[in-house]
């Protein structure tokens, strides 16, 4: 259900469990939307200084983030492949983290690297699955889902 393109532009050398942990993650995160097609996603590795690069050259902000959603398609559109009769796989979009920044807010923040890593590829599916958090309600509705997905997973602060 899930072909995972995973690349490594950081000097971090993740484990196989947490990979297979973000995948659980990803997986979850299709569950509870209901979205039962085959997905292909990129999940990208990075440091602070290309992840800065990248903000900058498509989102025109010369600053390094956390992690970046790069959505194939809007919601509606997502809704339509999920019922369609298509048996191909569908590219859901990117998602970049910054290992760096995923560290530094763990810490931060009081919980482990993987528990980061897990709440920042949680939130980038949502994005990827159509959501997005402008307005306080958007931004609600998506903690909410991304905390159920947590939760089900048993991946806590």
């Amino acid at each position: 259900m899930l072909q995972l393109l995973f690349e490594n532009d950081s000097n971090y050398i993740p484990a196989n469990d947490l990979i297979k942990m973000l995948e659980s993650v990803m997986l979850k995160s299709l569950e509870l939307e209901g979205f039962t097609k085959e997905v292909e996603i990129s999940l990208t590795f990075t440091t602070d200084e290309l992840i800065k690069e990248i903000n900058s050259k498509h989102r025109n902000m010369d600053k390094a983030t956390d992690v970046l959603s790069f959505p194939m398609y809007e919601k509606q559109e997502l809704s339509d492949i999920n019922t369609s009769i298509s048996n191909f796989p569908v590219a859901l979009g990117d998602i970049v983290v910054s290992v760096e920044r995923a560290f530094s807010q763990a810490e931060e923040y009081g919980h482990s690297f993987e528990r980061e890593m897990a709440f920042l590829v949680c939130h980038s599916m949502f994005h990827l699955l159509g959501y997005d958090h402008m307005t306080k309600q958007e931004e609600s509705l998506m903690m909410e889902k991304q905390n159920k997905v947590l939760e089900a997973l048993g991946i806590n602060r």
